[in-house]
């Protein structure tokens, strides 16, 4: 089974679980809209290609903490898109989840998604206790306070707002606890692999504020001009659409770079690679080339 297969398989398992027959109907189908809506499910890959590093001596583990972090994920984008925050009609080419089931489902379906992820985790650590508290831990930490996704979401509201430490919550420590869960579930050392979360997460939040400023909705699959209307950080705002598209360049090869000595170094280069050709805007890619 291919690596994308299996995250698939795992998430389904864990909706299934959660449905059992006795789920709402439009809230079980709001949340299998908001997980399998055509996501990269670059934070799950990256979760199980450091577990394979490390050993990847406990599998069911290592699923749970990629189908935990892509949960998490997949229940920040429903939040975000609310009106509340963004307002956005569309993600991934599709209607946002409240467009599609109306607000209040919306809210709901993105707190279901938070709760199976930790059920996720709790099931499968059950045959590893040593492990669960803290798998638990590092992914707690990469969405709540201080410096988590609510963090990240949080800074929003506030009257100043630090660039790097909005973009570090807000993407970065999903990223990082994808790549120090998957150490974890193994029985591995999670610390070296934090700057590689922190370089990718980065990488990815810089080519989100480039689509953003410089893409259409069709490329970007969501609404675009969203940082300037709702006068929020970006990178291109503070650097400049060149400058934020070198900084995007310096933070793939940083995390690179960040890679670990380790039996699947090559394997991770090479995923980190891959990624990096899908992130900037099209135009802008092809203008370097």
């Amino acid at each position: 089974m291919t690596v994308a297969l299996r995250i698939e398989a795992a998430l389904e398992a864990v909706l299934t679980r959660a449905e059992d027959g006795h789920a709402p109907p439009r809230l079980a189908a709001a949340v299998r809209h908001a997980v399998f809506s055509g996501g990269a499910r670059i934070r799950p890959q990256l979760c199980l290609a450091v577990a394979k590093a490390c050993g990847g001596d406990n599998i069911p583990l290592a699923d749970a903490a990629a189908v935990a972090v892509e949960l998490l994920h997949c229940a920040s984008l429903v939040h975000d898109d609310l009106p509340c925050f963004d307002d956005a009609a569309t993600r991934r080419g599709k209607p946002s989840v409240h467009m599609a089931f109306g607000e209040p489902l919306a809210v709901l379906a993105g707190d279901a998604m938070i709760v199976m992820a930790f059920g996720a985790l709790a099931q499968a650590g059950a045959q590893a206790p040593a492990r669960l508290a803290p798998l638990l831990t590092t992914v707690c930490r990469g969405v709540g306070m201080p410096g988590g996704i609510v963090a990240g979401q949080a800074w929003e509201s506030e009257p100043f707002t630090p660039v790097e430490l909005y973009h570090q919550s807000k993407t970065g420590a999903l990223f990082v606890a994808a790549t120090m869960s998957g150490a974890v579930a193994s029985g591995g050392d999670p610390h070296p692999w934090r700057r590689l979360g922190e370089k990718l997460g980065g990488a990815y939040q810089v080519a989100d504020d480039l689509l953003d400023a410089v893409s259409g909705e069709v490329e970007a699959g969501k609404p675009t001009g969203r940082d300037a209307a709702l006068q929020r950080p970006s990178l291109v705002a503070e650097l400049g659409v060149k400058g934020a598209y070198a900084r995007l360049g310096a933070l793939v090869e940083e995390a690179v770079a960040a890679i670990p000595d380790c039996d699947g170094a090559k394997d991770l280069r090479d995923l980190v690679a891959m990624q990096a050709t899908r992130l900037a805007p099209k135009h802008l890619a092809r203008s370097a080339a």
